[in-house]
């Protein structure tokens, strides 16, 4: 990995896409700054770092040095609409602006690189890839979704000659990769404002695959009808699990590979769409050579990322669980994996919609999916980098769901009823916001 200029700025840094490439550079000796709109734990950790984060979308901050096409690289993504003021005088000005995906794709090119795509599971998948093959002596450096408990960071940072790495589909951002290695972990129809069709959005992880020089590299859920090394559950695919249950709130399974079995496999999350993501992380370690052993040890002691089923009380009384999912297929996944473990106990559901298009979008599978929880609070639609669609809101997909304890809500009226009715479970969701509020909805239950 070559760093040509000394000089990166990073418009919306504090994203966790864009804040793990900058703490890359930064700590590769390299001049890093940025603007985000907002102050959060991520964009602190940079400026723990040294990493001066404007947060005025007021190009006149950009210090008189750095104020030159010639010494300034400028990083984007769509989070940060092109009528900004940073946005507008970086391209009126000659700077040479790259995408996020363009730059990731720089960065990892001349390394070996393991890459994780899929509409689900990314983050978890990459993330136990990441601590696996860390924990297993192989030095590598990481560029993930989420905060991965075992590193405290969204970035791990050692040889770089071996690379972990999302592979996010959005704006087709994937294909500026270079996998050696790579898995996909499903195709669901998402990002439909970019794609148009869930046609679309297939072939563009057909040309994904087709990124990776040696196919027995390419790793395919047993349900994706891309060719590859098949994983999954059923006895037919390559790598498949069997006799998963959950024991104290871990998974034991027994996991076949093509050559050889292991019996009772530990992994401390829960949800059969964690375990199939444990799976293949294993599998594409295991076929690069790292020893199962060191891998199957590894499992047991993965710690999870933020906002991945992550418990933030876990007691006799009252369990309050936050998830990421923001489609209904990973909505199922997390109702699914709570019913099993909560069969006689009410769930209540804190939901934000992320985006006016995917609400529209998938309206009604939406609707079938928060129509399984007891209790439903619906918080407005967080709408991230787009402008309001006639008829989109919240109080409309609230008349399509069909629970009889549902409710638009304000987080102000949410934090009111769960001091007043605290329920038995609890489970925040959404990629947009929410986030931020978790630490509230968990003081309000204590």
């Amino acid at each position: 990995m070559n760093v040509t200029l000394d000089t990166y700025f990073f418009l919306g840094i504090g994203g966790i896409g864009m804040s793990a490439l900058a703490k890359y550079y930064a700590l590769k000796g390299c001049c890093v700054l940025g603007y985000d709109a907002v102050k959060t734990d991520l964009t602190q950790s940079l400026e723990s770092l040294g990493i001066e984060v404007f947060y005025e979308d007021n190009h006149t901050h950009l210090p008189d040095q750095l104020n030159s096409a010639a010494v300034t690289k400028v990083v984007y993504t769509p989070a940060v609409p092109q009528s900004s003021d940073w946005f507008s005088y970086f391209k009126a000005n000659g700077f040479n602006m790259v995408k996020r995906a363009a730059l990731l794709g720089e960065t990892t090119e001349l390394s070996f690189c393991y890459a994780v795509a899929g509409t689900h599971g990314k983050t978890t998948t990459s993330a136990i890839l990441a601590h696996l093959l860390d924990a297993s002596g192989v030095n590598i450096t990481a560029f993930l979704g989420g905060v991965a408990h075992n590193f405290g960071s969204n970035l791990l940072l050692k040889d770089t000659a071996i690379t972990v790495v999302e592979a996010d589909e959005f704006d087709r951002s994937f294909l500026s990769l270079s996998p050696n290695v790579a898995c996909i972990t499903s195709t669901d129809a998402d990002h439909l404002d970019i794609y148009k069709s869930a046609k679309a959005l297939e072939d563009s992880f057909y040309s994904f695959a087709g990124l990776v020089p040696l196919k027995e590299n390419l790793f395919v859920h047993e349900d994706v009808a891309i060719p590859g090394i098949s994983y999954g559950e059923r006895a037919s695919s390559d790598y498949f699990i069997s006799d998963f249950k959950v024991v104290s709130g871990q998974t034991l399974g027994t996991i076949h590979t093509p050559v050889e079995t292991f019996e009772q496999v530990l992994f401390p999350m829960q949800g059969k769409h964690n375990v199939l993501n444990a799976l293949v992380a294993f599998a594409m370690a295991y076929s690069q050579g790292v020893p199962a052993n060191d891998l199957i040890k590894a499992l047991s002691e993965f710690k999870g990322i933020a906002r991945r089923f992550s418990y933030e009380i876990n007691t006799p009384e009252r369990v309050y669980i936050d998830d990421y999912a923001h489609h209904p297929t990973a909505i199922n996944a997390v109702y699914n994996t709570l019913r099993a473990q909560y069969p006689n106990k009410k769930i209540t559901a804190i939901f934000q919609p992320h985006l006016y298009s995917r609400t529209q979008d998938f309206a009604h599978e939406f609707a079938a999916s928060l129509s399984l929880f007891d209790t439903l609070f619906l918080l407005d639609i967080y709408p991230a980098r787009e402008l309001p669609i006639a008829g989109v809101t919240s109080d409309w997909l609230l008349g399509m769901i069909s629970s009889k304890k549902k409710s638009k809500a304000t987080v102000a009226e949410v934090l009111k009823n769960l001091k007043e009715n605290p329920p038995e479970v609890l489970v925040s969701l959404g990629a947009g916001d929410i986030g931020k509020q978790v630490v509230h909805f968990k003081e309000a239950l204590l």
